[in-house]
Order: C-alpha cells, then sequence, then structure tokens
C-alpha cells in the first residue's frame, strides 16, 4: 500500500477567508499547502471594486507566513449595479481574476447579490469580451422552489440561456451538489467547469438529518440525495479536466453554528487535501488525484501549474475538535474524526 504520495503543489479555487483577526488562522491554514486560491469577495461590505480587491489583498498577504510563496487571486462581487467599466478594470488588473455572480439571499453575505441574472446581460458581455471567468453560485432563491431544487432550478431558468449567449465566457459552476450540475457542464465544452468540494463528496443529506440535525455539516448548497453524491464522485475521478478542486471552505464561529438558526458553511481548510486523498482512495483513484487537485483549475485559468511538491503520508490524523481564531472557537469540518492521510 501506498505510504507517502507526491504530487505537484495543489491549489484552492473556491475558498472564503472571511476579514479581520481571523485571517490569522484561515490564511496560513490555505498558504501552507495551496500555491494559490481564488478568494470568494462576500465581505460585509463586499468587494465590488478593484480597489477594495486591492485592499482585501494587501490584508490577507500580512497573514501569509513569513517564507510561504502564496498568491491570493481577487474576485469581485456582481451587483445589480456593475457595470462594463468594472469589468474593464478588472480585466486591466494584475490581482482580479474572475467575477462572482451571487443570487441576492443564496448564502452568506449575499443580500448585495444580483436579483435577476438577465439584468446584467451587458456585464456578462464585456466579461466575455475581455476573457474575465464567471463564477456561478446556481440557485434560485424563489420561496415556491424546494431548497433541494434550486440548483437545478437555476439550470433551467439562467445558467442555460447564458451559457448559449455567450459561448466563449469561461463559467465555473462552483461547489456543484447534483447530477444535473454534473451532467451540464459535461454537456458543454472546456468554457465551463465545476468545483467540487469535499462534503458533497463524502456526505449526502442523511449525514446533515439522520440522527438529528448536525450543524457542522450544513453548508449552501445544502447537501443532496445519495445518488446526486454518487454522481459527483463518479465525474471527479473521472480524470475529466472540467472538475477540480475547490474546497469552500468556509469558516464560521461555534455560536453561530450551533444556535436555532446557524450559518452556513464547512471550514475545512486545515484538513482539505488529506480530506480529498481520503476521498480518492476510497474510489481506487489516488492516480487522478493530481490532476484534480494541482492541474484541472490551473489549465481552466490559464496559468502555469505549479513546479514544486507536497507530499501526504499514509498515517492517521485526527482533526482537531476545535480551533480558535480572533478570539472565537470554531469547529472544523469533521471535527474528532480520523482519516488516513496526513501531510508529511
Amino acid at each position: 500500500m501506498t505510504q507517502t504520495l507526491t504530487i505537484t503543489r495543489p491549489d484552492d479555487w473556491h475558498l472564503h477567508f472571511r476579514d479581520g483577526d481571523i485571517l490569522g488562522e484561515t490564511v496560513p491554514a490555505t498558504a501552507r499547502v495551496f500555491g494559490r486560491a481564488i478568494v470568494m469577495p462576500n465581505l460585509t461590505p463586499p468587494v465590488t471594486s478593484v480597489a477594495l480587491a486591492n485592499d482585501y489583498r494587501d490584508r490577507i498577504l500580512k497573514a501569509v507566513p513569513a517564507g510561504v510563496d502564496f498568491q491570493p487571486l481577487m474576485t469581485l462581487y456582481l451587483t445589480d449595479n456593475t457595470t462594463a467599466g468594472d469589468i474593464a478594470a478588472a480585466a486591466a488588473s494584475e490581482t482580479v481574476f474572475a467575477c462572482k455572480l451571487y443570487p441576492a439571499g443564496a448564502t452568506t453575505n449575499s443580500d448585495n447579490g444580483v436579483t435577476d441574472p438577465t439584468g446584467i446581460y451587458p456585464v456578462l458581455e464585456a466579461m466575455q469580451e475581455h476573457d474575465v471567468p464567471l463564477l456561478v453560485h446556481g440557485e434560485v432563491t424563489s420561496a415556491d422552489i424546494d431548497i433541494f431544487d434550486r440548483e437545478k432550478a437555476f439550470i433551467d431558468r439562467y445558467l442555460a440561456d447564458i451559457r448559449t449567449r455567450f459561448p466563449a465566457l469561461r463559467i465555473v459552476f462552483e461547489h456543484i451538489t447534483t447530477a444535473d450540475a454534473a451532467d451540464f457542464v459535461l454537456a458543454h465544452d472546456s468554457h465551463t467547469g465545476a468545483t467540487i468540494t469535499p462534503q458533497h463528496l463524502m456526505m449526502n443529506r442523511n449525514d446533515l438529518l439522520v440522527g438529528g440535525i448536525r450543524p457542522h455539516n450544513y453548508c449552501l448548497p445544502v447537501l443532496k440525495r445519495r445518488e446526486h453524491q454518487q454522481k459527483l464522485r463518479q465525474v471527479a475521478v473521472s480524470g475529466d479536466p472540467r472538475f477540480f478542486l475547490g474546497t469552500d471552505s468556509a469558516p464560521h464561529a461555534q455560536g453561530k453554528k450551533e444556535t436555532a438558526c446557524g450559518c452556513a458553511g464547512c471550514y475545512s481548510a486545515r484538513a482539505a487535501l488529506p480530506l480529498y486523498a481520503t476521498f480518492f482512495e476510497e474510489m481506487d483513484a489516488l492516480d487522478k488525484l493530481e490532476g484534480f487537485t494541482s492541474f484541472h483549475g490551473a489549465d481552466f485559468y490559464r496559468l502555469p501549474r505549479h513546479t514544486d511538491t507536497v507530499t501526504l503520508a499514509r498515517e492517521t490524523m485526527t482533526i482537531e475538535q476545535q480551533v480558535m481564531a480572533g478570539g472565537e472557537a470554531f469547529v472544523p469540518w469533521m471535527a474528532g474524526e480520523t482519516i488516513p492521510w496526513r501531510l508529511a
């Protein structure tokens, strides 16, 4: 049995650092393993301009441990008021690598998001013209749509039309959760990609609801049926370059998760790569891990693959029960669980 596994340094193509004192925990947790990360812009207030992105980037870089080479890839938060000029400025910058579409009200800090995706078609046209990738949180927020059906409804209402109207626009369907989303990506060319989180590969909605509500397994888009999980597992290990790593690591303080109205998000950054290795080994597909973690995303974003490596050891690792950050307690995803891989 493999005792060590060395792969090209990976990147995280979707995560949340948050802001303020918590950066002292979240940035090192990612930077010690990943060479780059696409940083989500849903702060309060949101990151809607290049100037705000650069300020946020500076705060992130101050939290990178000494001697660690790490590049935060910034994104802009699309709103109903985003202009083609904002897109041109993003394309001209050396720090902004994509723009994020949050449907208003879909997830954490999305109240300023887009109320109707068809209303920003001129912005999407500018993104296609300037080759700025569109990152999509693909859910509708209509009260009449069941929460387990929101991803498919977004495809049917909006994403299929966006894909048709803007064929040269690079689109990343973020944190996909359904067979419908996987099939959508499979039906299109290399201008369409998708990230998949460890929680959506390793859990289904039984892990959220059976035996009581488990708040630290609650994320958005919400976990789906087992058959959807099985489809995600299939495409993740297929070697298809349209699918790549995006943890969606999203820390919330313990008191905000374990409450009557708990926050959505799984903080997985500290153990992210060992978690993916555990899944790929379960699928007898460790030979596909490097492509998923280190090659596919870099190629999609047209960035060079790293030339350095990281090594995993097949030694048990028990995930911490709790970490402290900014004076608050955080419970990592799968806290207290033992997995068979750790960073060497």
